[in-house]
């Protein structure tokens, strides 16, 4: 994903230009719109997920395809599994 800027105007309320403010300073951020992209940045993925890249999505299906060639379409037991869990 591209790191693109896009301007916007915002109206914040009290409590949202004070938390933000105590953002910009505990970082040492120059404006709020740095804080704001900071706050996103540590509480954004417990809303949406980040894009995975390219190469992460080649790696699994690298993984997937050579778990598929060694054990093709092989179902593991309960039994199976709760060994695999406990070490």
């Amino acid at each position: 994903m591209k790191n693109k800027t896009i301007s916007a105007r915002v109206e914040l309320n009290d409590y949202t230009n004070r938390v933000l403010g105590v953002i910009k300073m505990k970082f040492g951020l120059k404006d709020k719109s740095e804080a704001l992209n900071k706050f996103i940045e540590l509480y954004g993925d417990d809303v949406i997920e980040r894009e995975a890249k390219d190469e992460y999505i080649k790696n699994v299906i690298r993984i997937s395809e050579n778990h598929l060639k060694k054990y093709g379409k092989r179902k593991m037991t309960l039994q199976e599994l709760n060994k695999l869990c406990e070490e």
